[in-house]
């Protein structure tokens, strides 16, 4: 298997997923969080498996973390849309996505992406409130007391926290240039 191949399986779930978050009634919650599940493998998966078969490219690198934006950010839109996360988040996730590529590619003038620390952990923990909303939604098939009530306020509260640490994550690249 191709790293692309993983990749595009990972970009084929972006308009599901996202749906199902604006509108619960479309698919099973255990269809949802194993489309999550399917995405964050293939995240996990793509670059080695690039690096081992000696296909990394920029490119390569590119097409991954725009599907990881387009997968967050979607997500998280539909999520947004039903009120269960801030509505400013996935568009801040675009905009910080569009000032990475604009400050690797452009004011940088590198070949590939220029990763910053913040930036990469803030797209690693964008998955944490998909799946946080997935697993209310499965809390929610089985009565557990309190449990969907508890998952609902962490899911907020990591939610508002990645709304900070991405506008901070901005702020930073965008004065980084003319600190250095």
């Amino acid at each position: 298997m191709t790293a692309h191949l993983l990749t595009s399986a990972r970009l084929l779930a972006i308009a599901p997923v996202a749906i199902a978050f604006a509108r619960p009634d479309t698919l099973h919650p255990t269809t949802v969080a194993g489309l999550i599940v399917l995405a964050i493998v293939t995240d996990l998966l793509d670059g080695k498996v690039a690096r081992h078969q000696g296909t990394a490219t920029a490119g390569g690198m590119l097409f991954d973390h725009s599907t990881d934006c387009l997968f967050v950010s979607g997500g998280l839109a539909g999520a947004a849309l039903a009120a269960r996360v801030p509505m400013v988040l996935p568009a801040l996730i675009v905009a910080a996505f569009g000032q990475y590529v604009f400050d690797s590619y452009v004011v940088h003038r590198q070949k590939q992406l220029r990763m910053s620390t913040l930036g990469r952990w803030n797209g690693v923990l964008y998955f944490v409130p998909l799946c946080g909303v997935a697993l209310v939604d499965l809390a929610n098939l089985v009565p557990i007391p309190l449990a969907s009530t508890l998952l609902t306020s962490a899911t907020e509260l990591v939610a508002h926290a990645l709304t900070v640490s991405t506008v901070v994550s901005i702020i930073d690249r965008a004065t980084a240039t003319a600190r250095s």
